[in-house]
């Protein structure tokens, strides 16, 4: 039974008492308990142990007081339900790339239930366990072809782009197995509870709004129409996006994030005030003096002019080295002013 569904109502665009606020990588390197776990276990290794996993995404909440929890996984771990060898060093790394039609003709659909069954486990249990709704959550098109071609992370984005341009036909075959790949994967989340649903194409920033209309657009539409047909709210979010976010934002969403390099009022009227938005405080803010993180957190929340619809949130995921304390202040901070007062902040 939720006792905050101010999650909910920011989506939706309606009144709240005070603005929702959740943080990217709330669970991870900051917490000391996180850190303990992970002596002990790999990221996936948490994944797969519901329990557990349920446990490491509940933390935030008992120690942040955060309006909502979200699942604690990985972009890849649906990837690897389709037969791929990944792991994480720190980030994806693919033992064989996919580059070839062929490589593409081999990924195998994804069963949910049957590949990676400790996903909705783990959604099950904090459905029981939580008073704040639970976000699921998946890659987005690109971010994860970025991976599953380049092999892992990439500076150019060299071998995913030669793809697109050089090799269509195998780059929409790629598309198409991971946006049915991805709609499925969300529609699972949400049939075992999850209450909103965030895709993260964290890396289409790479992209001009041409090669983003033509090469991925289409297929995040796909997603959010999946999601849209549940009545499920839809959050979308990449990061160097504010050239893209008009389009981004046309493929469905409830909810726009906003990176931290936007205004967040300019950025909202660009994509426009009929969808809510999501952020933008820069995640190094964090390690500011507690005046001059209280200016942002408070700039922040003048722009949004206490306007219904805006999620409070980070511009992108809280770093490993982020003071406890200062994430605490924002939350604080944030939800000791009343919407109908932040046009007047200083």
């Amino acid at each position: 039974m939720l006792k905050n569904d101010r999650l909910l109502r920011a989506c939706r665009r309606q009144p709240v008492d005070r603005t929702p606020v959740w943080f990217m990588r709330q669970a991870g390197r900051y917490q000391p308990e996180y850190r303990a776990i992970k002596e002990k276990y790999t990221l996936f290794e948490i994944c797969e142990q519901p329990e557990l996993c349920a446990e490491v995404t509940m933390l935030p909440i008992k120690q942040l007081g955060v309006d909502a929890a979200i699942l604690f996984s990985d972009i890849m771990t649906p990837v690897r339900g389709m037969g791929v060898d990944v792991v994480l060093n720190p980030g994806p790394i693919l033992a064989r790339p996919i580059r070839t039609m062929q490589d593409v003709a081999a990924l195998r659909p994804l069963d949910v239930e049957a590949a990676i069954p400790y996903v909705t486990e783990t959604i099950r249990i904090l459905v029981r366990e939580l008073d704040v709704p639970l976000i699921g959550f998946a890659g987005g098109p690109f971010t994860v072809a970025s991976y599953m071609v380049e092999g892992g992370p990439s500076k150019d984005y060299a071998r995913v782009k030669g793809m697109m341009y050089s090799e269509p036909d195998t780059w929409f075959a790629l598309m198409e197995k991971l946006s049915a790949m991805t709609a499925d994967y969300l529609l699972a989340q949400i049939a075992a509870g999850a209450h909103v649903v965030q895709l993260f194409d964290s890396w289409v920033g790479n992209l001009t709004i041409a090669d983003y209309d033509r090469y991925v657009k289409p297929y995040s539409k796909r997603v959010a129409d999946a999601v849209r047909a549940t009545g499920t709210p839809f959050i979308h979010f990449g990061f160097g996006t504010g050239h893209l976010l008009q389009s981004m934002a046309g493929i469905g969403v409830d909810v726009q994030g906003v990176d931290w390099k936007e205004e967040l009022d300019a950025a909202w009227a660009r994509i426009g005030h009929n969808v809510a938005v999501q952020g933008n405080l820069d995640p190094i803010a964090l390690y500011a003096p507690t005046a001059v993180l209280d200016a942002k957190v408070k700039d922040i929340l003048r722009r949004s002019g206490g306007r219904p619809g805006h999620i409070f949130n980070l511009g992108h995921g809280i770093l490993p080295t982020t003071p406890m304390a200062a994430v605490q202040r924002v939350v604080e901070l944030v939800h000791s002013i009343d919407p109908k007062e932040m046009s007047r902040l200083g």
